[in-house]
């Protein structure tokens, strides 16, 4: 029987030479993959008070959006600038090389909402802390992170964690 972690397709030196690439895309083809990783990425927080998942763009999308769907709860997406049609916010987060900025529409969180993150990977953590900076600023509290991909040299993980974060990962992988 295949585990998780035999669905994720490793590409090496991709973007970069050196870099192992963990794909996901074979996860999300495969029904029994795509299956295992909702199915354990909700499993904590069935019977949490949770409002709303929040997932980031945009393989989040596709987890969170079948997280949320299995939670009866609503979805939200953090998107990339300049992808929302409506009034949003913004927060910056540092890239390897250079900074980028993720967004959400300026009423997409009420005040005590409780939100679960999702996303198919934390390597640094940047785009999550970014994201949970957006979460936080509307007033909502984020109650959970959860990755299917965790690589612990990069250290996403401890920073989630330092900001006070539940992080709930599903595979890990050495080497980046």
């Amino acid at each position: 029987m295949k585990t998780l972690k035999d669905y994720i397709r490793t590409i090496p030196d991709f973007p970069h030479q050196g870099i192992l690439f963990r794909d996901v895309t074979t996860l999300f083809a495969a029904p029994r993959g795509l299956r295992l990783a909702v199915d354990q990425l909700l499993h904590p927080y069935a019977g949490e008070s949770i409002d709303l998942v929040a997932g980031l763009e945009a393989r989040g999308f596709v987890l969170g959006g079948a997280v949320a769907h299995q939670l009866g709860k609503g979805f939200l997406p953090i998107r990339k600038k300049g992808k929302l049609p409506g009034a949003t916010i913004e927060q910056a987060y540092d890239l390897e090389y250079g900074q980028a900025v993720v967004e959400v529409h300026d009423d997409a969180v009420a005040p005590g909402q409780k939100v679960l993150l999702v996303d198919d990977l934390l390597a640094t953590g940047g785009t999550a802390e970014a994201g949970i900076k957006l979460i936080e600023r509307l007033g909502g509290d984020v109650v959970g992170c959860a990755f299917v991909i965790d690589l612990p040299e990069l250290g996403g993980r401890a920073r989630l964690e330092a900001m006070g974060m539940e992080v709930h990962t599903l595979v890990a992988f050495d080497g980046v």
